[in-house]
């Protein structure tokens, strides 16, 4: 009996023992396998790859940074599938850190593109939409998406006219589609808009964009109504995904420089100008010479020189770090980030940082119903005093830096007084700051989920909330030789509602596919802005801390409030994917305008047609994979004026009555204008998508013609009115063009490929009336026939020379004419030099833009190549121009030349202040080739991965404006350059600052 209990026991425990091995046998073999899933060919990593074991219902999907984490046993098969890319399928081996690389699917119409209120299969797009390739949204030291979209995308004409830290570069879509309306297009982050909240795309970080989406013609646009008219950029920020929550983290830094330098003259060739324009001008040196001015007789006799440029220039650096997290189960996803952005200028006291913080959340909390929310946080701060690099290159070697005391010199060339110390104003410490904090949400209803016969039908609520609040403080004192003292205080703020009602509904019918959208929107627009200024202060210490103890103090205020509402339906019809149909109407009201036309309805009409899908095409599928016609017409809107502007504003004005002082009211300038109504674009657009050879050839090529009417232009009154404008709705502008995307698969190898993206735009932009007469507009250059920005000039024919002035040849001709002076033509050959002698030279934007990008990798290397063009464009020179008496009264460039007796140069005209009497411009060609970008990239083997700890790594290092080919004189064709002195759209010459050239070393890492 024992016996028997004891085998049995024996076999109980056996039994028990096998199946505790067997299960920690299972989980051992059933390990967590992590890695990363990039592309194969631009090695940008891919979210949202599903992941699967085979003949399992285990599955995950890829995170916003490409990473995955899935438990599987050796020999299991994991597929990884995503549309738009080829299936991928590897057996689980020992490793448990794995790297994929998925190879674009010959397939690509099946990929979903983000078209404004929902996303559509590419093959099925109607419209002009252009997806940005991913590749230029990671790996790049920007400061933010649109500097690396420049020259990437057909027609979109990206400009840096400025490199100062934290600006913003200046975008258009197909040209200027208005001669004084806001031209810029309208920017959109995850359905909520972006544009006139204040906020600027310095706001979105770069690391947090998942998708880029530019929305084109007329039919794609119509959608947004009134705000589409010059383009809408779609922008798409990542998301979490369900499975192992996953960290990133992303950061590089490096050095700045000037892109090209723009040396000034020698200390020796200084003097020979000062020599020069003595002569001219029969003057004396100081001291008998050989310098001009008391502050640079000490330096010139010890030998002493100093090179301003050094002086106020300095290596710039950069460095972003980022850091990611996301994850989330089957019902709730999360997608968190933090960034730090910082940048010290070229330029001293041009310093810029951000900071910004990212949470985007999805929910289902039912079957039936998803919640979710994007809310970010960012802070800028250009804080500090700047150095002025015009003046910097103006001043003279020999000139004063320092007083005895050790205080920075006001006047370095006194007793010339034209230019201050460089670096006065680095002595101040003023504060920028700006922030902008939006939270935006939105509920998602899928009642098909609730009734199966109301499959299809869903409803979104998108709600938004923005609060833009800037300041700006302000002090200058002794330090900037103000003996009385000057402060100011300016606060501004704005906050903006967004409330979207969407219904869509998707149905099939056989071969028949309906899609339906439906919107009802409002927003609103609250402004407001403060100003304290005061002037005389006891003394510098508290700054602006207290400007109620300044002797004179002045206050101002204002406010305003923007309110729209907005009403859209579209409607997709599909047959047998072979032909489309999309029908779209808008209607606007905007509370700019005034009670006889505050509404605005947009129409909009395009057709596509699958040609490669057609029975007859059969017989070429093995070379055309590809082959889509497209066409649309449709009218979008501009509003583009701020609020009030109709209507007859007055002012109170203090009056004198009866001894004392009472308020009265007066009219502004100008006048208002109750019929006031929408801008109009309407336009065609026609196009041929195509893909060959299994897609190893693909592209885009679009032509497309617009016209605005019934433009917003201040129109000038005659005084009489007692008002000296009006806003009116005048002329009309015509734009035509091409757009051309080719896109090469050259070499497709195991370890090797070689792919190249071409891009070309060509677009020509005419005034088609301005005022209904005929007339043109000679005060802002516009002329009927031509594009809206124009060179009105001269024609330079080049210098007079002592000899023809001799001999009289200048009489009848330009009788104001010296040697070394200007010879311009006598165009209208009536003998004298006169505004009638002045003809259209060339264009400001640009008539073509090209962008050619290579990429190439090999194994886990890879290179990318990205060159830019932009042939056609014109700007007056002000190096050249200067001021009509400043050449030989200070430094210039060293490449400027200058008539002398001896050196009878026909280009460049004498040091006389008579040199150029007629205020001749000196436009030249603005034309230039540039080395945009080259960024090298390595990605580690998950195996070398795996033993420090991490799924994935990426190094890079990136070059970025690496060199220019162009005839431009200065520091850059595209760098604004404005006169000592002057300003430019409330721009003043403080803030010129040359084109940056940076080297960066990054990481990206995945855990």
């Amino acid at each position: 009996m024992l016996k028997q209990i004891t085998k049995n026991y024996y076999k109980a425990f056996s039994m028990l023992l096998c199946a505790m091995l067997c299960l920690a046998s299972g989980i051992a073999q059933e390990t967590a396998r992590k890695g990363v899933v990039r592309d194969a060919v631009t090695s940008s990593e891919l979210a949202g790859v599903t992941v699967a074991v085979r003949g399992t219902s285990n599955s995950t999907q890829t995170n916003a940074f490409g990473a995955f984490s899935i438990s599987a046993s050796t020999g299991q098969v994991l597929v990884f599938t995503i549309v738009g890319y080829e299936p991928y399928t590897i057996t689980v081996g020992q490793s448990t850190t794995l790297d994929v690389n998925l190879q674009p699917s010959d397939n690509v119409l099946e990929e979903l593109v983000v078209v404004g209120y929902g996303s559509q299969r590419r093959s099925d797009i109607t419209g002009s939409v252009a997806s940005v390739p991913k590749e230029r949204l990671s790996k790049l030291p920007v400061t933010n998406v649109m500097q690396a979209i420049q020259g990437a995308v057909s027609n979109v004409n990206i400009t840096q006219a400025s490199s100062i830290p934290g600006d913003n570069p200046s975008t258009q879509v197909r040209g200027l589609n208005s001669m004084s309306a806001n031209a810029s297009p309208y920017i959109v982050v995850d359905g909520i808009p972006l544009s006139r909240t204040d906020g600027s795309i310095n706001d979105i970080n770069p690391n947090d964009i998942e998708s880029v989406e530019i929305l084109k013609d007329p039919s794609a646009v119509a959608i947004y109504g009134v705000n589409g008219s010059n383009g809408v950029i779609l922008i798409t920020t990542k998301r979490g995904t369900s499975g192992t929550p996953q960290i990133r983290y992303s950061g590089y830094g490096g050095i700045e420089e000037p892109s090209h330098m723009l040396e000034p003259v020698s200390a020796e060739e200084l003097l020979n100008r000062y020599a020069e324009y003595a002569r001219i001008t029969n003057t004396s040196l100081f001291d008998g010479g050989p310098v001009r001015n008391e502050y640079e007789w000490d330096n010139y006799q010890n030998g002493i020189t100093t090179d301003w440029l050094d002086a106020v220039m300095q290596t710039g650096t950069i460095q972003n770090h980022n850091v990611g997290l996301s994850g989330g189960s089957e019902n709730a996803k999360y997608y968190v980030s933090v960034d730090y952005f910082g940048q010290k200028g070229i330029v001293k006291g041009f310093d810029y940082k951000r900071y910004s913080f990212r949470t985007n959340t999805d929910f289902d909390p039912t079957k039936y119903l998803t919640v979710g929310t994007s809310a970010f946080i960012a802070a800028h701060n250009r804080d500090g005093g700047r150095a002025n690099l015009t003046q910097a290159l103006a001043m003279s070697p020999y000139a004063r830096m320092y007083e005895d005391d050790g205080t920075l010199t006001r006047w370095p060339m006194y007793s010339e007084q034209l230019w201050e110390n460089p670096l006065l104003h680095t002595t101040t410490d003023p504060e920028r700051r700006e922030f902008n904090m939006s939270l935006n949400g939105y509920a998602e209803m899928n009642f098909g989920n609730i009734w199966e016969p109301l499959s299809g039908l869903k409803y979104r609520f998108n709600g938004g909330y923005s609060y833009v609040p800037k300041r700006t403080n302000e002090y200058q004192g002794l330090s900037v030789y103000n003996v009385n003292g000057w402060g100011r205080i300016h606060n501004a703020e704005s906050q903006t509602y967004t409330i979207e009602n969407i219904l869509t509904y998707e149905k099939v019918f056989g071969l028949h596919r309906f899609d339906f959208t439906g919107l009802y929107a409002a927003r609103s627009k609250y402004w407001q802005q403060s100003e304290a200024i005061g002037e005389v202060f006891p003394n510098d210490v508290l700054e602006w801390g207290n400007l109620g103890t300044a002797s004179t103090q002045k206050v101002t205020s204002g406010a305003d409030l923007y309110r729209s509402v907005s009403q859209m339906a579209r409607l997709n019809y599909g047959y047998d994917s072979r032909y489309m149909l999309t029908f779209t109407v808008r209607r606007d009201g905007a509370s700019v305008f005034g009670p006889n036309n505050k509404y605005g309805v947009f129409p909009s009409a395009a057709a596509a047609w699958n040609i490669h899908n057609e029975s007859f095409m059969a017989n070429t599928k093995n070379i055309i994979d590809n082959l889509k016609l497209r066409v649309s017409y449709g009218v979008s809107g501009n509003e583009a004026i701020t609020p009030y502007q109709t209507r007859s504003l007055m002012d109170s004005n203090p009056l004198g009555m009866g001894g004392l002082s009472s308020a009265a009211l007066r009219y502004r300038h100008r006048m208002g204008n109750d019929d006031l109504r929408w801008e109009k674009t309407a336009g065609f657009n026609t196009g041929i998508d195509f893909g060959l050879w299994g897609n190893r050839l693909s592209g885009t090529i679009e032509f497309y013609k617009t016209s605005t009417q019934d433009m917003l232009i201040l129109q000038r009154l005659p005084r009489l009115t007692g008002f000296a404008d009006v806003w009116s709705n005048l002329g009309k502008v015509e734009n035509t063009g091409i757009d051309v995307t080719l896109n090469s698969r050259n070499i497709v190898k195991d370890d090797f490929s070689w792919s190249t993206a071409l891009v070309f735009s060509h677009n020509k932009n005419r005034i088609i009336d301005i005022y209904g007469d005929g007339r043109d507009n000679l005060g802002n250059r516009w002329f009927i026939g031509h594009p809206v920005g124009v060179i009105y000039d001269y024609t330079q024919v080049g210098i007079w020379q002592e000899e023809e002035i001799a001999a009289g040849l200048h009489r009848g001709w330009d009788e104001q004419a010296e040697a070394g002076a200007v010879k311009l033509a006598d165009l209208s050959g009536d003998g004298i030099i006169n505004d009638d002698d002045r003809r259209i030279l060339g264009q400001t934007a640009p008539k073509w833009t090209g962008g050619l990008t290579n990429t190439f990798t090999y194994k886990d290397f890879s290179l990318n190549i990205f060159i830019q063009t932009v042939q056609g464009a014109m700007r007056n020179n002000v190096q050249i121009g200067g001021a009509a008496d400043e050449l030989g009264r200070r430094s210039a460039p060293a490449d400027l030349g200058y008539w002398t007796p001896d050196n009878k140069s026909n280009e460049w005209r004498s040091l006389s202040n008579r040199s150029n009497v007629y205020g001749y411009g000196f436009p030249k060609s603005a034309s230039f080739t540039r080395l945009k970008d080259v960024t090298l990239s390595y990605n580690l083997p998950s195996n070398a991965a795996s033993r420090i700890g991490v799924s994935g790594v990426t190094l890079y290092a990136s070059g970025r404006n690496l060199y220019t080919w162009t005839s431009w004189l200065g520091w850059d064709p595209e760098s604004r350059d404005i006169p000592r002195g002057h300003t430019q759209d409330n721009v003043g010459d403080n803030t010129n600052y040359p084109m940056v050239r940076n080297y960066v070393f990054g990481v990206n890492l995945t855990f």
